[in-house]
């Protein structure tokens, strides 16, 4: 079927708008992965019903995709339903059958693993490649993408198949069934078998039940000394044993302190990237080195005294509030950037002094801390006045 033609592009629409009320009944082979696919897509966290115009809208977008990916978007459409996302370069669906996600690339990328194709057609599932097999799985398929950080592990083909059965080798080589040599082998051979029509168990479906997100993510750890720590039943273990009075909240005050002095160094580094007048950028400057050079000294004092700041729930709250406020600054132009910029810093740092005098200074136990809270504010109170002389300025 031509799906350039008036005729074509009919027949993609129809495929479209029947994936978008179709009731699960497709069962293409891939549908026998564990856990069971359930053929018609299921919404991410927050998605909305895709409604005929939106089906029609993904259909625009397909009809100029080259020939081998439009028919992967279609075969994927018509099995998973309308995707979650869709852009002029991608269609992505979420948690769709044995899948963390799936994803068709209107980008064609020749790979001759087994034989020459082009690669276009992604599947992701959660998975921990442990560290030391990294380079395993690369050297049997280098189309493979691992995020550790995330807990995944990404095949990609021209096949839905063919994607499982380089996730099961993959399982294979980590689970020491099989060597690259091996597997690379095995790949061959069942595609050999999948073309003379023997469906071979490792393309028809994951042999192996893929992990949790939770259980398959990796945050690695800090290499900066006196880097904070998340609030872990190990954090608190670890600061248990330090055996200090007070020193749970001295490592959230530590934390706070922290955030702090980064949501400014943040804030300080997108002003330098605009056109400024020369006091407001100096004043930016400055501020990126004293917050800098605070942040640093809080991380010290807390190896001195014994305390790993503690990103509590309180704490990513400053972090958060400090991330949406820079939001709202980075699309300003210039002129407007700088005025908005300078008027962020006077409330910013008002705030940041009550917090220390109303919050901080009440919870902090150790008397070096309380003396580094004291000389915080002092560069803080600095920092506002300065501020406010700006927005003077600025106001004439």
């Amino acid at each position: 079927m031509n799906l350039t033609s008036s005729g074509g592009v009919a027949a993609m629409a129809a495929v479209l708008l029947l994936a978008a009320g179709c009731d699960s009944r497709n069962e293409s082979r891939s549908a026998k992965a564990q856990p069971p696919a359930t053929g018609q897509a299921q919404p991410a966290a927050g998605a909305q019903p895709v409604s005929s115009a939106a089906a029609q809208s993904v259909e625009q977008i397909i009809a100029s995709w080259p020939e081998h990916p439009r028919l992967g978007a279609v075969e994927m459409i018509a099995k998973y339903g309308p995707p979650h996302e869709s852009t002029s370069e991608r269609l992505v669906w979420h948690n769709v059958g044995a899948f963390k996600r799936v994803a068709v690339l209107k980008l064609e990328t020749p790979h001759d693993f087994p034989m020459p194709h082009v690669d276009f057609m992604e599947h992701t599932i959660a998975y921990d490649v442990p560290q030391d097999k990294v380079g395993d799985l690369i050297a049997f398929d280098a189309s493979s993408t691992i995020n550790r950080t995330v807990g995944e592990l990404s095949a990609r083909c021209d096949l839905e198949g063919h994607n499982i059965l380089t996730l099961n080798l993959d399982h294979d080589i980590v689970t020491g069934k099989k060597t690259v040599a091996q597997a690379r082998q095995a790949f061959g051979e069942n595609v050999q078998q999948d073309i003379a029509g023997k469906n071979p168990p490792y393309i028809e479906a994951l042999q192996f039940q893929p992990a949790s997100g939770t259980t398959a993510a990796f945050r690695d750890k800090s290499v900066i000394p006196g880097s904070p720590v998340r609030a872990t039943a190990a954090a608190a273990a670890e600061t248990k044993a330090m055996g200090n009075v007070g020193s749970s909240a001295d490592a959230e005050v530590l934390a706070t302190v922290i955030a702090i002095d980064l949501n400014e160094i943040l804030a300080a580094g997108q002003a330098k990237m605009k056109k400024l007048s020369p006091p407001v950028m100096e004043y930016a400057k400055m501020l990126h080195e004293h917050h800098g050079m605070n942040a640093g000294e809080t991380m010290k004092l807390g190896q001195q005294i014994g305390v790993t700041p503690v990103i509590t729930a309180k704490v990513e709250q400053v972090q958060r509030k400090g991330a949406g406020e820079l939001a709202a600054l980075v699309p300003l132009k210039d002129e407007q950037f700088e005025r908005a910029y300078v008027t962020a810093m006077v409330k910013g740092h008002t705030d940041v002094l009550n917090t220390i005098d109303n919050e901080l200074v009440k919870a902090a136990g150790n008397d070096a801390l309380k003396g580094h809270l004291t000389k915080t504010r002092g560069t803080i109170a600095e920092h506002l006045e300065k501020a406010k002389s700006l927005e003077s300025g600025l106001k004439r």
